[in-house]
């Protein structure tokens, strides 16, 4: 479902070890998924400011998704959206 993946996906884009490794309990991931979700975070730490400015359009295509929209319509997709971006202290 896109919610689980959201929140996952702000874990990354937190810069949070600690949040990251907290949402990726909850898919008990294997030792290699976390490895490549740490690397993935640290590739959007490194370029903070460029990923900062790419974010929304990936958050867009995510969530303009047929799939998305089908299963949890927009205004369920907005209150995904207003989630993630407290979450992140945007």
């Amino acid at each position: 479902a896109c919610f689980p993946f959201f929140e996952a996906y702000a874990s990354v884009l937190s810069g949070s070890r600690v949040w990251l490794y907290q949402e990726l309990q909850a898919f008990d991931a294997t030792a290699e998924e976390k490895v490549a979700l740490e690397k993935i975070q640290d590739c959007y730490s490194e370029e903070r400011i460029r990923n900062i400015l790419l974010q929304p359009k990936i958050m867009e295509a995510m969530v303009a998704s047929p799939e998305c929209l089908s299963y949890y319509g927009l205004d369920n997709i907005r209150s995904i959206l207003d989630y993630i971006s407290k979450l992140l202290g945007e």
